[in-house]
């Protein structure tokens, strides 16, 4: 049998699968991308075995554990984690602490499916607390430098080429703007930040000590940046990448009209997806509302309106370009030359895509 593990960065850099026994809404709150929830207990068993824990002590409450997850239930459970086990022998189990939970499912395994299966010593708890130190040694320990420039210079296309980018609205699943929402939700807060940490640990063990970073505000969506991270982020040289409008006009057609509608069509079926894509499209536009000024609003509303019901009847998006072009040149524009010229003392490089991947590959390698 292989030994219970307290290797946890060899778990992440291998993506090693993980079963998770701890509570369904323990897992909502905060897990790892290769773990799969097969829980001791339900929430409402949960639950009842803390209350009881509270007022009659441990022995009581593992008493009653036992007496809840007993007969089918405890039938059906095991079975589950029988089929894990077969499927990824490499793996692990783990509850919060790598105690009690754990150890019952690991005991069952091996008495009552003839399964040895090692554990995750420390459990959850462990897991979050390498991965946290993860970011904290990165902050103090690499390079970080800012990549900004105009909405719709590609700066995200940009980040992907490059083998030390961290793609921060990747991890979150948003495009960082009020038009940023995608189709899938975005994860919760410790998802995200574990899903940043793991990549970093991932390039810093590729040999990686410089990395490129999105310029960003504190929140992309509804998921909060490390604070360590954005308060650096105010003070890492930054580079500037440039586009001609016409590229940047084209560009943002590509992402939020063309590519947006076929994720919500992928998704949900032509009828349903078209419906939702329209939807979001308004709605993201009514978000800004207030900034934009109640008259600006109404006649980019009309001008949207109009370009999506053009693109229903014929699939022509080109009307589209009006509302972009009115937004960029009268709201996101002066708000990011505002944004340069504050930040012009940090600028350490500028240019098109060509040129600042050039650069910041050289700098990658200083």
């Amino acid at each position: 049998m292989r030994g219970d593990t307290r290797d946890y960065r060899d778990i992440f850099l291998g993506d090693v699968p993980m079963m998770d026994a701890r509570a369904p809404i323990e897992f909502r709150k905060g897990a790892f991308p290769c773990a799969v929830n097969l829980p001791l207990m339900t929430d409402s068993e949960r639950q009842k075995v803390g209350t009881c824990y509270t007022q009659q002590g441990e022995a009581a409450a593992v008493a009653l554990g036992h007496r809840l997850v007993s007969g089918r239930v405890k039938a059906e459970r095991l079975a589950a984690w029988a089929d894990f086990a077969r499927a990824h022998p490499d793996g692990y189990l783990y509850c919060f602490r790598g105690g009690l939970r754990s150890q019952i499912v690991q005991t069952w395994l091996r008495e009552e499916a003839g399964i040895a299966y090692p554990r995750v010593v420390g459990g959850y708890k462990a897991l979050r607390g390498f991965l946290l130190d993860t970011l904290d040694r990165a902050l103090a320990e690499c390079r970080f430098t800012v990549l900004g420039g105009m909405t719709g210079t590609g700066k995200t296309d940009v980040l992907l080429q490059l083998e030390q980018g961290l793609d921060l609205e990747g991890h979150a699943r948003h495009r960082g703007s009020s038009f940023g929402k995608r189709v899938v939700g975005q994860p919760a807060q410790i998802d995200f930040e574990n899903g940043l940490a793991i990549d970093i640990l991932k390039k810093r063990h590729a040999g990686h000590a410089h990395f490129v970073v999105e310029d960003e505000g504190q929140a992309i969506g509804g998921c909060s940046l490390p604070v360590g991270l954005h308060q650096g982020m105010q003070r890492y040289p930054l580079v500037w990448l440039e586009d001609s409008f016409e590229n940047r006009v084209q560009r943002i057609l590509r992402d939020y009209v063309v590519n947006l509608c076929a994720e919500f069509i992928d998704a949900h079926g032509e009828a349903q997806g078209w419906a939702l894509f329209a939807q979001r499209l308004r709605q993201s536009l009514d978000k800004i509302q207030k900034r934009l000024g109640g008259l600006r609003h109404q006649q980019l509303a009309a001008v949207m309106d109009a370009a999506l019901a053009e693109q229903a009847r014929s699939g022509d998006v080109q009307g589209h370009r009006a509302w972009i072009e009115a937004l960029l040149t009268g709201y996101y524009d002066p708000m990011y030359r505002h944004q340069r010229e504050s930040k012009a003392d940090r600028i350490v490089f500028a240019g098109d895509a060509a040129a600042v991947l050039a650069y910041l590959r050289r700098a990658a390698g200083s």
